[in-house]
């Protein structure tokens, strides 16, 4: 035990730091690669989590506006029982029709004054629903972009351990393919 604490160090690890201080040109371009796809990387993660919030708040406010449409419905409901009511009343013996009259008529255009604010509701629901969806789908673009590019860093440190030219090759293909897919979900989002 050093006095700064206890240290462990994986394979990979040591490899890193053997590379770093040594002049061995393989083992620097992979540290160098290595060092390039995690700043990539954590880039594509930050972006795919900004997406996952985004569609999180968007399924929200979805959430809010149904709820605002239901409460309209509820009382387009209301006004349809009480136009209901005084119509019935305008059939009872003794009742003056005329009394309930103008209650019919108010209450069948207050409904559709209310029906209009439900369906307004309902509508911008559906819209946030639909940009919660764009945005989840972005955000599944960026995850495999990120993958790729966490795919590529073990095959680099592979690399690093095997000392396999192929495994390079291989490596800088899933992280090109990773940069391909971070690419396309830039420009889905723009």
């Amino acid at each position: 035990m050093s006095s700064e604490g206890f240290h462990v160090h994986g394979p990979h690890d040591h490899a890193v730091e053997h590379a770093a201080h040594g002049s061995d040109g393989f083992s620097n371009n992979i540290a160098v690669m290595t060092a390039i796809l995690a700043t990539v990387g954590a880039a594509f993660g930050y972006l795919g989590g900004a997406t996952q919030n985004d569609a999180a708040l968007f399924k929200n406010n979805a959430a809010i506006d149904k709820t605002q449409a239901a409460n309209s419905w509820n009382y387009y409901q209301a006004k349809s029982a009480k136009q209901n009511l005084a119509e019935l009343a305008m059939t009872l013996p003794g009742v003056d029709p005329k009394r309930y009259e103008a209650e019919v008529a108010r209450y069948k255009h207050e409904k559709e004054d209310i029906k209009k604010e439900a369906e307004k509701w309902e509508e911008s629901s559906k819209e946030w629903n639909h940009k919660s969806d764009e945005a989840m789908h972005k955000h599944h673009q960026w995850a495999l972009a990120t993958t790729a590019e966490q795919i590529a860093i073990s095959l680099a440190a592979i690399t690093l351990l095997t000392r396999k030219k192929w495994m390079m090759g291989l490596a800088y293909g899933v992280a090109g393919i990773g940069v391909a897919m971070g690419a396309l979900a830039w420009f889905a989002g723009h």
